[in-house]
């Protein structure tokens, strides 16, 4: 085969097309991973690789068809300068464009075939459609598989765990794969019956057993083909390939994927590769044949690469036929549709959320009958991981649409009580401010999340890499459609049929007394939602920016914003809303209230210098606020003041008060509380007991 040195314009132009989608998905990681990257280009590869054997890798590729081509180019570029070249992908291939969702995955499974891959691994997204289907695909695959975490009914892996491959000078190479076992909640639950996942300690045991089965048959090097990412989010559990290689010995370099991340090497120097996402990179690996050592290691980008011909006709194919029908324009959108991962959907409320939970609550409703709860009691909740890009301004296609929501997920109801629906804001929230795929956008909730507050970590959910909450003590919900939210009520949940099932963190749904699925796909519920009531036109007006219906705090928020959701909670919902155990709330007070420091502590801190004083309050302005119950009626023998009115410089505690709130009131600003205590300490002996009636001092 050769590769293309002149191409017409028809073919760039169809190239350029592919591309352009392509890339439309953010490669935003999830949490910044502090590792170097060695990424060169195509001219800093030696010309003779005579003796050598070349380990090519991609991760991640997500749809991106149109850039196997590249890979292949490479492939045959590096095998003309005399090295033995294996091709090699980390897993996630089958999901993130439409030219490989509307095949449910198959068409990736076509590229790669003909771009001359050897051996792969599976990544969570190769899921997304089902085990059924993923074993259907690959079927058709020419390329080996292998994944050592993935067990049947049976215990044994639904593919060869490991692979030796020989190469023509006797260099015997050990590969392994290892799937990220939170694809048993980032996947419909309902689509991977059958199957469990090794995860925590399990996936170490596992990871050193195929290293010493690989060692044991005369491997030279063994290499794992990991999808387990150095995300903060797989941290609490051990699930990144950091962890595995600290917990292992014998592994000589892992190819990962997972978290999109571009590296050479881990934090502390670990022998791992990754390209990032949809061949921004392409990872290369330099064995020297008569060492059988590793050489080099590095990413290159794709300048100075030609696409090669087959693998691009291939891919041009399909492209061609997937634009004919997902091009129609069905909508303008006034204002971009927020897609982003973080900030973005994974960390607050959007307006792409906004509208598109908006859409599954309509999508339900249109039809008389089919809810058996009054239209008050509906909600919508949608994960935030789902939406996986941003609609610019302007035309809106089906391609577009479906390039947001590219799973094929159904619309699907749960009816749960208002205590369970509340479980799951406050589980899918738990790493707020940090992003979170299960992170809830929602419609007809009105909630406030206090970050500031930590998440209460109780048993791990069933089959589940998340946790459930032991309490409630971040999330309160304000307002259900207007209305007062009550625990005990019972509300109809439109959300999609992953999260129905349990995906997520959303094991409060999958435990629901009842629900159904609708049928009615996600993105076409959004289009039918925009052509019909939207008339075709996202205005600025409607999703401009978004709704308003969460309230986050965060150490910075100021104080009259925490004052009017707390005023909302009591206005909208009352007593019902309130956490489960009204004993705990002194233990456990809200954040902008949350416990100070014992006394002595908060007199040393009083006396630290202005500048040191100020630094602590930014870097964690709510660990040392009073507790709300801060207030005491003065003894007898203690007659208070005279006064009973504030004046100009001074305030009188009532009921209720705490020296935050006081802070708050007076200067507009509760983190200023020190500033209180500094001026009163003469009266004020413990700073999380002021007495009713006594006067403090403002300026």
């Amino acid at each position: 085969m050769k590769t293309i040195t002149k191409m017409t314009r028809s073919i760039a132009s169809a190239l350029a097309i592919a591309i352009f989608f392509a890339l439309s998905v953010p490669t935003l990681n999830l949490a910044a991973y502090d590792a170097p990257a060695d990424v060169r280009t195509i001219a800093d590869i030696p010309a003779d690789l005579t003796g050598k054997t070349v380990v090519l890798q991609t991760n991640d590729v997500h749809g991106a068809l149109g850039r196997y081509a590249y890979v292949a180019s490479l492939k045959q570029n590096l095998a003309a300068r005399g090295a033995e070249v294996i091709l090699v992908d980390s897993g996630d291939f089958s999901q993130g464009t439409p030219y490989v969702s509307t095949s449910m995955g198959a068409t990736a499974v076509t590229v790669m075939n003909a771009a001359g891959y050897d051996i792969a691994t599976l990544g969570n997204h190769e899921f997304d459609y089902g085990y059924a289907q993923l074993a259907a695909n690959l079927t058709q695959a020419k390329f080996k598989v292998i994944c050592a975490n993935v067990l049947d009914a049976n215990g044994n892996p639904i593919y060869d765990p490991n692979y030796m491959y020989v190469t023509k000078s006797g260099l015997k190479l050990g590969f392994f794969g290892m799937e990220t076992p939170e694809t048993q909640t980032k996947v419909n639950p309902g689509l991977i019956k059958g199957i469990s996942f090794l995860s925590k300690s399990d996936i170490y045991k596992c990871a050193q057993d195929q290293t010493d089965a690989l060692k044991s048959q005369g491997a030279d090097l063994v290499l794992c083909l990991g999808h387990l990412g150095v995300d903060e989010e797989s941290a609490a559990d051990g699930h990144r390939s950091v962890d595995m290689y600290a917990k292992t010995k014998g592994i000589d370099l892992i190819l990962d994927g997972h978290s999109h991340t571009v590296m050479t090497a881990g934090a502390k120097n670990e022998p791992i590769l990754s390209t990032g996402t949809k061949v921004e990179n392409i990872g290369v690996v330099i064995i020297d044949d008569a060492s059988k050592a590793i050489e080099d290691k590095f990413l290159i980008t794709l300048d100075g690469l030609q696409p090669e011909v087959t693998s691009f006709n291939v891919a041009n194919d399909i492209i061609k036929k997937v634009d004919n029908e997902y091009s129609v324009v069905f909508a303008k959108s006034e204002v971009l549709l927020d897609g982003n991962k973080a900030p973005g959907n994974r960390t607050q409320e959007t307006n792409l959320g906004d509208l598109i939970a908006d859409a599954l609550i309509w999508s339900v409703l249109r039809t008389d009958g089919g809810i058996t709860v009054p239209e008050d009691h509906v909600v919508a909740i949608t994960n935030g991981g789902g939406i996986r890009a941003t609609i610019k301004a302007g035309n809106v296609t089906k391609a577009d649409l479906n390039t947001v929501l590219p799973f094929g997920n159904t619309v699907a109801v749960v009816y749960v009580k208002g205590s369970e629906l509340l479980e799951a804001l406050e589980a899918s929230t738990f790493a707020a401010p940090e992003a979170v795929g299960g992170y809830p956008q929602t419609s007809g909730i009105k909630f406030m999340l206090d970050t500031t507050v930590p998440y209460a970590q109780g048993a791990a959910y069933p089959k589940s890499t998340y946790y459930a909450p032991s309490k409630i003590n971040r999330v309160t919900i304000q307002s259900i459609n207007g209305q007062p939210f009550n625990m005990n009520d019972t509300y109809a949940v439109v959300t999609n049929n992953f999260c129905a099932a349990g995906g997520d963190t959303y094991y409060a749904f999958a435990n629901a007394s009842s629900q159904f699925d609708t049928g009615i796909v996600m993105d076409e519920a959004v289009m039918e939602y925009v052509k019909q009531i939207l008339d075709g036109n996202i205005t600025a007006a409607q999703y401009g920016k978004p709704r308003g219906d969460q309230t986050i705090i965060t150490s910075a928020t100021d104080a009259s914003t925490i004052a009017d959701a707390k005023a909302a909670v009591q206005a909208g919902s009352g007593e019902a809303a309130a956490a489960p155990a009204k004993e705990e709330a002194k233990a456990e007070a809200p954040a902008a209230e949350a416990k100070a420091e014992e006394p002595a502590k908060a007199e040393e801190k009083a006396e630290a210098p202005a500048a040191e004083a100020k630094a602590e309050e930014k870097a964690d302005a709510t660990s040392e606020k009073p507790v709300e119950a801060a207030t005491e009626t003065a003894p007898a023998a203690e007659t208070a003041p005279e006064q009973t009115q504030s004046s100009a410089d001074t305030y009188v505690v009532v009921s209720g008060d705490n020296l935050w709130k006081i802070a708050a009131t007076v200067y507009g600003d509760g983190n200023k509380w020190k500033d209180l205590y500094e001026l009163n300490k003469d009266v004020i002996k413990d700073a999380n007991n002021i007495l009713v009636g006594q006067e403090l001092k403002t300026k």
